[in-house]
């Protein structure tokens, strides 16, 4: 998983959107249109980036087409410590440097990606 995480967080010009799809998901599920409106991004941005983190195991769907909710997978959420770690790694930015020395990983992701 973590090797997964580097690559589509660190390893791409997508990784920022990801990064805020998996922690939108982290609370509650939500469908491609409710992230879309929730995270200020196209549609077929969110689509596009659900596909690829469904087709790595970092979301889930019970059902398919318009409406769908997604969730995290169990890997991810057993995981979401590490998700942390990768991105405060690879998250910095001419406006923003995000750290989460000495914190607990369940109180970070709130605050952790601006929504």
């Amino acid at each position: 998983m973590k090797k997964i995480l580097w690559e589509l967080l660190a390893g791409t010009k997508g990784g920022t959107n990801r990064a805020r799809i998996i922690d939108s998901l982290k609370n509650r599920p939500y469908n491609v249109n409710q992230l879309a409106e929730r995270l200020s991004l196209n549609y077929k941005t969110i689509k596009y980036h659900i596909n690829i983190l469904e087709k790595h195991g970092i979301v889930i769907s019970e059902s398919k087409g318009y409406g769908a909710l997604y969730f995290l997978s169990k890997d991810m959420e057993d995981n979401f410590t590490t998700f942390l770690e990768i991105w405060e790694a690879s998250t910095v930015n001419d406006n923003h440097i995000y750290t989460m020395k000495d914190k607990i990983a369940s109180d970070v992701h709130k605050g952790l990606i601006h929504h």
